[in-house]
């Protein structure tokens, strides 16, 4: 059939510019038929509630993206496999083309893909800066240390140019669609999403002008204020890239056309570690849920529920833990060095196992990664690949007087701590009466005691990982 059409099924790429698998099938001279396909059939990774309020933004973006180059966007909910053979049958399809990524489930589900549709499937890169298998050692094993995995990027030269978005796109005969609104993706009662939707503008052109912005006028700034969570240091671009909204080799070669300096060389760092652990889940697929190293499967974890409860609530009595946490729970969001540090604090200070917090993060993440989720949790519990020594622990007093020394950050979240100074609202405990009945404060009533003494946290982490190493 000369004027079969050709599908583009959308992933976790949901943009026009810079699509592989988009550019092919416009490039076949078809009509094209863009089709995204919702899966709740998937295992325990299934999309995350903050994931799924983005994804309806990001699709209604898409939706009205390809409306503007004369296409239209089909959407079908279903078993992956089983929905794309279907429509694949129904329209005559010539050839399916589509992005991969290193996600064990969707692998999966591209293999089992190219046998349903009888080798008609393309898979094209559209989430990575370069194939996973591209990058290896001299003895062709894959990278486990960040370092020498960098350079070996930096040594193949770069990305190719981005592609550009088509101008116009050949319309298919479209099979009947789902209606966005159907598949309720976004909070209903109680309405969560208030600080979301204050927070991001999801879509491609979202995506875009965030890069921009912050490229003009954060990149020289980065290398300190990425550090200082009152600050708006960090690009903050983590959905977008998750959601492929805009690709790492867009911003690779943004960042590129700004003047070389410490920024720009630390945010290509940046988009280089998250290719590190997407290259790690690639030769890893058992990432996010067992520790690379195995001495960490004898671990002494802690089942503490209530003090569980209390990391997710943002009510462990340690206020710039606290603050991250409440962060996390208004915007879908949390600044990087925060991140750390209320990690640090779970599996080390509270030592509750780093699954419980990596589902905690995925759940309530809107840049909620498969690879970046598991590599980072991996990386600050101490199991992972080229992973922070377990015994570094974070002293999260500490942490907050060196990046929020005036409070700010802690004021912004935790309210109730608003009228203590500077010096007391790292740690109120060790406030004085008076300062604290000045503030407005009663512990245990207004803001929880700490749940937990911190030198004996420390100590206990410490004894717990010097019996797996002698173990060893």
């Amino acid at each position: 059939m000369t004027n079969a059409p050709v599908i583009v099924w959308f992933r976790n790429d949901l943009r026009l510019a810079d699509h592989a698998a988009l550019h092919a099938a416009v490039d076949s001279g078809r009509p094209v038929l863009p089709v995204y396909i919702l899966d709740d059939t998937a295992d325990r990774w299934a999309m995350g509630d903050a994931s799924r309020w983005w994804l309806h933004h990001s699709l209604a973006a898409l939706a009205q993206a390809l409306t503007g180059v004369g296409s239209h966007l089909t959407l079908r909910r279903g078993d992956s496999v089983a929905t794309i053979t279907e429509i694949a049958r129904k329209t005559g399809a010539a050839e399916i083309f589509t992005g991969g990524s290193a996600d064990p489930g969707a692998r999966q589900v591209n293999q089992e893909a190219v046998k349903a549709l009888d080798g008609k499937l393309r898979q094209m890169r559209t989430t990575t800066l370069f194939h996973p298998d591209s990058v290896r050692t001299k003895t062709g094993a894959a990278y486990s240390v960040y370092t020498p995995f960098a350079n070996a990027c930096l040594a193949l030269g770069g990305p190719k140019l981005p592609l550009p978005a088509p101008d116009k796109i050949p319309t298919a005969d479209a099979p009947k669609s789902d209606r966005l609104e159907d598949w309720n993706l976004l909070p209903t009662k109680p309405d969560w999403a208030a600080g979301l939707r204050d927070t991001w503008t999801p879509g491609e052109a979202g995506a875009i002008a965030r890069t921009e912005a912050f490229l003009a006028h954060g990149l020289t700034h980065y290398p300190d204020a990425r550090d200082h969570p009152a600050d708006d240091g960090t690009s903050m671009l983590s959905p977008h890239l998750h959601f492929g909204e805009i690709s790492g080799v867009q911003l690779w070669h943004m960042a590129h056309r700004h003047q070389a300096g410490k920024g720009r060389e630390m945010f290509i760092r940046e988009l280089l570690w998250r290719e590190f652990c997407a290259n790690l889940l690639w030769n890893n697929p058992g990432l996010p849920d067992a520790p690379l190293r195995l001495e960490f499967e004898r671990m002494p974890w802690r089942n503490d529920k209530p003090g569980r409860v209390a990391w997710q609530k943002g009510r462990t009595g340690v206020p710039i833990v606290d603050a991250g946490m409440r962060q996390l729970w208004q915007t879908g969001w949390m600044h990087n060095r925060v991140r750390m540090i209320v990690a640090s604090f779970l599996v080390k200070h509270l030592m509750i196992p780093w699954q419980d917090g990596e589902a905690w993060f995925w759940d309530t993440l809107v840049d909620a990664d498969l690879a970046s989720n598991a590599g980072n949790w991996q990386w600050v519990a101490g199991c992972g690949a080229d992973a922070a020594p377990y015994f570094r622990i974070f002293n999260p007093i500490l942490q907050s007087r060196k990046f929020d020394a005036d409070g700010d950050y802690i004021r912004h979240f935790v309210p109730e701590l608003d009228r203590l100074g500077p010096r007391h609202i790292h740690a109120p405990w060790e406030a004085p009466a008076e300062a604290l009945a000045n503030a407005g404060v009663t512990l245990g009533k207004t803001y929880p005691n700490p749940i937990v003494d911190l030198a004996i946290g420390r100590a206990r982490a410490l004894e717990a990982y010097g019996q797996i190493r002698s173990r060893a």
